[in-house]
């Protein structure tokens, strides 16, 4: 009998090794561009958002700027006397704020008069207050006050004097809502208009 011959072993094929994966999957070029507009598109959408909120808050702070109360002066008649000695009344043109905790100044200036700080107004009327201090003036009311001016015009040709001269308002009260915070407002000059009958103290670009 002819031997037998032992089965040959054959080796176990080694597999090529695995290249490594890059991580995560490249997207197609449709599907990339795709995602970059959806992206810009809410990148626009909020940028639009921004600029509209921004454009609300500046549109609500000059809808209240633009209601936030203004002094509108007026002259009494010049009476018989000095043409200093008048009253002037002080109206807030707003119908909806009040001028809070108002003070009241004025200047006289003429030709050869010193520099001189504004002086407080004196015989402050508020409506229905007679004689108070000069505390507030509600919406669409009206006080009353007068300019002292210097002692040394007494004696002298006042009425040549206040037809050269110019006087001028600085008033101060508090802003609407926010209390804490000032507003100031300097107005004139104010001249003596003798065109009007009966003369008044007049702006003078209204002449």
């Amino acid at each position: 009998m002819p031997p037998k011959r032992k089965p040959t072993r054959r080796s176990p094929k080694r597999r090529p090794p695995a290249r490594p994966q890059a991580y995560g999957s490249e997207l197609p070029l449709e599907q990339g561009l795709a995602e970059m507009a959806a992206i810009g598109a809410q990148s626009f959408v909020w940028l639009v958002l921004v600029i509209t909120a921004l454009a609300a808050v500046v549109g609500g702070v000059v809808i209240a700027w633009s209601m936030r109360p203004v002094p509108i002066y007026l002259s009494e008649r010049v009476k018989t006397g000095s043409p200093f000695d008048v009253e002037f009344w002080i109206e807030n043109s707003s119908a909806w704020f009040p001028m809070s905790h108002l003070s009241i100044s004025c200047v006289l200036a003429y030709p050869g008069a010193p520099d001189l700080p504004p002086t407080p107004a004196s015989d402050v009327r508020l409506p229905g207050k007679p004689a108070a201090p000069a505390s507030g003036v509600g919406p669409g009311e009206m006080a009353i006050f007068k300019c002292p001016f210097p002692a040394n015009l007494r004696g002298t040709d006042e009425l040549a004097i206040a037809t050269r001269a110019e006087i001028y308002f600085r008033i101060a009260y508090d802003l609407p809502v926010f209390g804490s915070l000032r507003l100031t407002d300097n107005r004139g000059p104010f001249v003596l208009n003798t065109k009007l009958l009966p003369p008044r103290w007049a702006g003078k670009s209204d002449q």
